[in-house]
């Protein structure tokens, strides 16, 4: 599956994106999603995931409460919403397929990852 993320610009903080993330090909619904952040000087890490029938996700302390991962299968997209977003958030956010049936946190099982989208808040 091939992903292309798109969505992220500029905000302040405490305003809102919506990040999103379309794939190719008729296996989508297969899959369950991730959505990753890498901020300039630091490691990559988890935001969200989502299962592959959208019934079940998970987020990283530092996004719960404030981040929605969703998924629309007949779109073949998955989505990315950030609201109350902190100049800590800045990053440039990256969505990936899951080659395992759980939902995972963890980047050693992502099968295809998509471009970035950077998301920078200021203050």
């Amino acid at each position: 599956v091939q992903l292309q993320a798109s969505g992220g610009g500029s905000v302040q903080a405490g305003g809102s994106l919506r990040l999103s993330c379309a794939a190719s090909g008729r296996t989508f619904s297969s899959y369950s999603m991730d959505w990753f952040r890498q901020a300039p000087g630091k490691e990559r890490e988890f935001v969200a995931a989502i299962s592959f029938n959208g019934r079940n996700t998970y987020y990283a302390d530092s996004v719960k409460g404030r981040f929605t991962i969703s998924r629309d299968n007949a779109k073949n997209t998955v989505y990315l919403q950030m609201n109350s977003l902190r100049p800590e958030d800045t990053a440039v956010y990256y969505c990936a397929a899951s080659g395992i049936p759980t939902v995972t946190w963890e980047m050693k099982y992502m099968i295809s990852w998509g471009k970035g989208t950077q998301v920078t808040v200021s203050s």
